[in-house]
């Protein structure tokens, strides 16, 4: 004759286990709201540092994330020493690299208008290669930006209009002298703080720069930008690039502040909300364990009735312990829900994208599965210990 017991099947366990949810519904609700809360709090975590990082990777990005900025050092003469012509051409062609601009002292008297001798100290006639208003995040503050025809017209700096008396464009055409030469004014710049000592210049093409103003071509400073995660490879490629045979004679710096910001920002984020969700989730699985060992004290009765028919340990462990299991789940499956929500809503009042990785759903459903399991440990082995006798003479 076989001793071998019997065993009950997923249906019947998932039955079994699910009477004490429906014989106390006010209970099991309120249980698994303080799984809910614990999951909702590790999707919300999770996935709003998502969102807010990709906002703050956009303005970053706006800040020069990815910008790189190389300048001549300076010669014994004490004059730095010119970039090549073509410079620009050079550092397009490296591979990261994806836009490049140049600007050059044309070394020209700015004067107001053409009648007065007074020359305006201070203020840099530069001529301009590339996209460089594109390349450095640029704004106009008004009219047009630069064409790359020789005509004769300029924009200005902010601070260089505000010397010269053009904070705001005039409704008739106005000019200013360079160099002897006339150039219509038609455009000034906001403030650019990726490069401040653009707001103190008077800006021409660099075809105009050389037509009027004998311009040699020679670069004083190269903007580029590039693939933000190879920016720092990218410095000592774009000094030998400019500087063969010398590459430290050209400096190659970048937004460094930034980027140390961004990386701390991200560190910072993961390590406050990590602990924040394994803080909630101990409390919820806290709870289920108070509430699975109120279970077992109050159905010793049913336990003891079970084990006198030939209900066995393992069946009785394994009762109570899918019971814990589907009470988180349905904690977790509400609190995945309403942290997604919430990220939704909050990410929409702050303007940023909404950034819903994958991984935080499965991290959801599987930290309560989990929760579940080892709350219910102890109070199914608890209820399991029981004698049937013991049990039933306490109920």
């Amino acid at each position: 004759m076989s001793d071998r017991r019997p065993r009950l099947g997923i249906r019947d366990l998932l039955a079994l286990g699910t009477v004490g949810l429906f014989t106390r519904p006010l209970r099991a609700v309120l249980a698994s709201l303080g799984v809910a809360i614990g999951i909702a709090t590790l999707v919300t975590v999770t996935a709003l540092p998502a969102s807010s990082q990709a906002a703050l990777d956009q303005e970053l990005t706006k800040l020069g994330a990815n910008l790189l900025r190389a300048d001549p050092r300076v010669g014994v003469d004490g004059e730095p020493i010119p970039l090549p012509p073509e410079s620009r051409g050079m550092l397009q062609r490296i591979g990261p690299v994806s836009d490049a601009a140049t600007v050059g002292n044309a070394h020209a008297g700015v004067r107001s208008n053409a009648l007065r001798d007074y020359v305006e100290s201070g203020i840099t006639t530069l001529a301009v290669t590339g996209d460089l208003l594109g390349v450095l995040r640029g704004e106009l503050a008004e009219g047009r930006w630069l064409g790359h025809d020789p005509m004769p017209v300029v924009v200005l700096g902010s601070d260089a209009a505000d010397r010269l008396g053009l904070s705001r464009l005039p409704d008739r055409a106005v000019s200013i002298d360079l160099g002897g030469i006339p150039f219509q004014v038609v455009g000034i710049l906001k403030d650019t703080p990726l490069a401040p000592d653009l707001q103190s210049a008077v800006l021409v093409s660099d075809a105009a720069a050389r037509h009027w103003l004998g311009f040699d071509g020679a670069p004083t400073v190269a903007y580029l930008t590039g693939t933000e995660s190879q920016i720092e490879a990218l410095r000592p490629v774009v000094a030998a690039t400019l500087s063969p045979g010398a590459a430290g004679m050209v400096q190659v710096s970048r937004p460094s502040a930034v980027l140390a910001a961004k990386d701390a920002t991200q560190a910072n984020f993961d390590g406050l909300f990590l602990t924040l969700a394994g803080i909630a989730l101990l409390i919820g699985g806290i709870g289920i364990a108070n509430t699975m060992f109120v279970s077992v004290l109050e159905r010793r009765s049913e336990i003891g009735l079970r084990r006198a028919l030939g209900a066995h340990r393992g069946q009785i462990r394994s009762q109570f312990l899918v019971e814990a299991v589907v009470l988180c789940s349905m904690g977790g499956l509400l609190g995945v829900s309403l942290g997604l929500l919430g990220t939704v809503l909050w990410s929409a009042t702050q303007g940023w994208p909404v950034v819903i990785p994958v991984a935080t759903i499965v991290l959801g459903v599987t930290a309560s599965l989990v929760t579940g399991a080892l709350a219910g440990l102890a109070p199914s082995i608890h209820a399991a210990r029981q004698s049937p006798t013991a049990a039933l003479a306490a109920g």
